[in-house]
């Protein structure tokens, strides 16, 4: 193998070069110095005045980059083959080098290693929708969200905001596994109306369960020890202020799934005198899907659904501070 790898001149990345996405995330300022109008503020008020400010500050975009890893698997090659990294030969009758089942990027098993997280996933390898890796989702479909997500919350906020008891009552599963299929097949093109669907829990069920069958949960095992460590702070100033560090840690298609989530649930509790649904109950539907430890154990996981509906819950209520 070559020494000085070619990868970046090769047509693999001029085909997949992409523009940048931007979205809104909250600008790190601090609090000027000096005694504020009506006294000096503690440590803990400068903190959420601090949380405040950034949230505020909506002219301040932070451009961001949806980078995902390449799915590589070991691949054998039906004659001969060439690395789209050095461009050297790959030697061998079988299991030559590996390949990105997501991309189709072929490459030496040493080069997979100094391969950037560039991948650019061809929506022709994407087999589902369903159980599909957020961000590899969002890439084929060059989107900033998942168009599921998209499409069942329009559905909802058209026509389900008043039903009682919204995402806690459940809809038929052979119904909401219908529309499972349907995305999985049709995509963007899959008909979740109401004249299809005239029950609004079915098309709630599917979001739910969305939702719950990604392989990296809204909020990621990376930053899921954080957020628990968060609910448990006594202070509410303290603990709004550690959550909106953990929002930044996240993906971007994480970000601005959850995000967007939080402002439907925010609506949704506009309409509690109709549907009986508040930020606690929607806390404790929302916990367990939207947050999974990374070791499944089962009293781990028991002893954290509390601190996973109060997250939640903390979310909806303080939506438009913390995004």
């Amino acid at each position: 193998m070559t020494i000085n790898p070619i990868y970046e001149h090769i047509g693999y990345t001029t085909l997949n070069k992409e523009p940048t996405l931007k979205k809104h995330f909250p600008v790190c300022q601090e609090v000027p110095d000096g005694p504020a109008p009506q006294g000096e503020l503690g440590d803990e008020e400068k903190g959420l005045t601090s949380l405040v400010r950034r949230a505020t500050l909506k002219d301040n975009d932070h451009a961001t980059k949806y980078e995902k890893v390449h799915n590589f698997k070991v691949h054998t090659f039906r004659g001969p083959h060439w690395c789209e990294y050095c461009a050297n030969f790959m030697w061998g009758l079988i299991a030559q080098g590996v390949h990105c089942s997501d991309c189709g990027l072929n490459v030496h098993k040493q080069c997979s290693k100094l391969v950037p997280s560039d991948c650019q996933p061809d929506l022709r390898r994407i087999k589902k929708v369903f159980s599909c890796d957020l961000t590899t989702l969002v890439k084929a479909h060059n989107t900033t969200r998942p168009m599921v997500v998209d499409m069942c919350i329009k559905e909802i906020e058209l026509r389900g905001l008043q039903s009682e008891g919204l995402y806690r009552v459940s809809g038929f599963s052979e119904h909401i596994e219908d529309v499972r299929l349907a995305f999985d097949r049709d995509g963007e093109k899959a008909d979740i109306s109401a004249n299809v669907y005239n029950d609004i829990n079915i098309i709630a069920g599917a979001l739910k369960l969305y939702l719950r069958d990604l392989p990296i949960p809204v909020i990621t095992f990376h930053v899921y020890s954080k957020f628990i460590q968060a609910a448990k702070m006594p202070n509410p100033d303290t603990r709004l202020e550690a959550i909106h560090e953990g929002l930044l840690l996240l993906p971007p298609a994480h970000y601005e799934t959850l995000r967007y989530l939080m402002m439907h649930l925010k609506k949704v509790t506009m309409f509690e005198k109709d549907n009986f649904m508040n930020s606690e109950n929607l806390g404790i539907v929302f916990g367990p899907t939207l947050m999974q430890p990374p070791e499944q154990n089962a009293l781990a996981t028991l002893n954290d659904m509390r601190h996973q509906k109060l997250i939640i819950q903390l979310l909806i209520e303080h939506e438009d501070v913390l995004f």
